[in-house]
């Protein structure tokens, strides 16, 4: 461990909460260098959708690089580029009759958001953007403006403005009515709010603690867009690649974003990629006028080109998706209903779960006691007070079971000690 201590800088933080060096991966297990095994219920963040070195995504990667292709391509024509984008159009947006144009922002989400942002303005005329309380964007001066998290926006160092905040779905005290703070403002020029350029919500937001919005939330938010002639923009980066179910987070409350930002899973291999998709109309961009180094990774277009033919040719993965979240809630709650002790509620869609505890305190024991018996997990929610579930979405139901057999034992723990504490 010398070597990072020494070399690598303090703003490290995951590798502080599981301080062991990993090795290999397969599937939804991961190995360290003294030959533990763990349980992998982060799956990088929702960038592994498909779990560690899936074989079939290996194989196309590891073929391509071996013939010489072009790896490095900024954004000239490239195959691996054209048999992605035919591959998107024909399994993706075709199928769900969505006429997006596909931006090429650079290598990871938060370069999709900015994208968005910058895009929206442009298109508007206008510089407010609308995002929601809890909500998660990225670590980037514009999407650190729309995000939530105090800790997070603190370290930008330099004002975060042109962004209103608003309140997302079951915020408020359940008795006021969805958008009327929102309505009003909009509707009332002496509120103070210069008319927005867009809005962008995240439909279950992750990092914010795996707050579910629902689709007559994200029906109502539309219609406000619509009405106020304000562009909706759906962040899906890390609830996009079947992390809910559907392809996009999106789908089964029947709404069409005006712009959608993608990433994490869309690799399948955790190569970085990213997206930024428009409606036709919005493509408004100058030759040039959003640039970057790294937008043409071809490697990582071969990864998601695979990815896509693999999973999103027929609907069998979404309905194996759904089964395995009704399978995990069910346990999840079980877990709940065991320790009300500690544990207030359960939260989530598809196999994006959280278990929200009393204490930030007991989630993050939870964690570490967890990490010592082979289970990979993190906290997530304002004052990190939801232990937050991202496995692969095809983790074999063994794994599951025994993961969630860790989980519970680790909770369980936890409880006796806080009790001991409290009788001390």
């Amino acid at each position: 461990m010398q070597v990072f201590e020494q070399v690598e800088s303090e703003v490290r933080s995951y590798c502080r909460n599981w301080p062991t060096v990993f090795t290999t991966a397969k599937g939804s297990r991961i190995n360290d260098e003294q030959g533990k095994s763990y349980i992998d219920f982060f799956a990088g963040a929702g960038s592994l959708n498909y779990g560690h070195n899936h074989p079939v995504l290996k194989e196309a990667l590891m073929g391509y690089l071996a013939e010489d292709n072009v790896v490095h391509t900024l954004d000239t024509y490239s195959v691996a580029k054209r048999r992605f984008l035919e591959t998107f159009r024909d399994v993706v947006l075709a199928p769900r009759n969505l006429d997006y144009k596909v931006q090429f922002p650079g290598p990871a989400g938060n370069n999709a958001v900015e994208a968005a942002l910058k895009l929206a303005r442009k298109y508007t005329g206008r510089e407010t953007i609308v995002s929601f309380t809890n909500g998660f964007h990225g670590m980037t001066l514009g999407a650190l403006a729309v995000t939530g998290n105090s800790m997070k926006r603190g370290g930008a160092g330099v004002p975060l403005n042109n962004a209103a905040t608003m309140p997302y779905d079951n915020y408020m005290d359940g008795r006021t009515p969805d958008f009327l703070w929102l309505r009003s403002l909009l509707e009332d020029p002496g509120s103070g709010l210069d008319r927005p350029a867009a809005v962008i919500v995240e439909t279950v937001q992750g990092e914010g603690g795996i707050n579910v919005a629902s689709d007559e939330w994200l029906r109502g938010l539309e219609a406000v867009c619509r009405e106020h002639e304000l562009l909706f923009i759906v962040d899906d980066i890390q609830m996009g690649c079947g992390r809910t179910g559907p392809f996009f987070s999106f789908e089964r409350a029947g709404i069409t974003p005006d712009i959608v930002t993608i990433s994490k899973s869309l690799s399948g291999m955790g190569l970085p990629f990213a997206l930024t998709l428009m409606k036709s109309h919005l493509d408004v961009w100058e030759p040039g006028e959003h640039n970057g180094t790294f937008r043409g990774f071809a490697p990582a277009f071969v990864t998601a080109t695979a990815a896509l033919e693999t999973f999103w040719r027929t609907d069998d993965f979404t309905a194996q998706v759904d089964a395995n979240a009704d399978w995990l809630d069910g346990r999840l709650r079980g877990i709940a209903e065991s320790h009300p002790e500690l544990v207030i509620t359960t939260r989530g869609r598809g196999l994006a779960r959280g278990l929200v505890f009393d204490e930030p305190e007991h989630a993050g024991l939870v964690c570490q006691e967890a990490f010592a018996n082979g289970l990979l997990m993190e906290t997530s929610g304002g004052a990190d007070e939801v232990v937050k579930f991202l496995p692969p979405l095809n983790t074999p139901r063994s794994d599951f079971e025994e993961g969630v057999d860790i989980l519970r034992e680790a909770v369980a723990t936890v409880a006796k000690e806080v009790s001991a504490k409290e009788q001390a």
